[in-house]
């Protein structure tokens, strides 16, 4: 399963939408099939009020030990930064 974490740009082919951060955690806890990737934004919008902006997404997984494949698609280079920075630190 690929999870396409996003609250503008529309899902490729073969993933999952979801809008806001609690929508991505209720599709990843409820997942019948391995997640093979999650890719994500980092703003969300007026999704934000749904868990936060998507590095709090990143944090979640981190705390639960969902070390999943991520790719991150923002075009928000301080929001970029900063997802890469907790990848590179718990994502080993």
């Amino acid at each position: 399963m690929k999870i396409w974490s996003d609250d503008i740009r529309p899902a490729p082919n073969g993933y999952i939408c979801c809008k806001s951060v609690n929508d991505a955690k209720r599709v990843i806890e409820h997942a019948n099939e391995p997640i093979s990737l999650i890719d994500c934004d980092h703003d969300l919008g007026d999704f934000a009020y749904d868990g936060g902006d998507r590095i709090k997404l990143l944090d979640w997984l981190a705390e639960t030990g969902r070390f999943y494949p991520v790719r991150i698609h923002t075009m928000n280079p301080v929001g970029r930064e900063n997802m890469l920075r907790l990848l590179e630190r718990y994502w080993k």
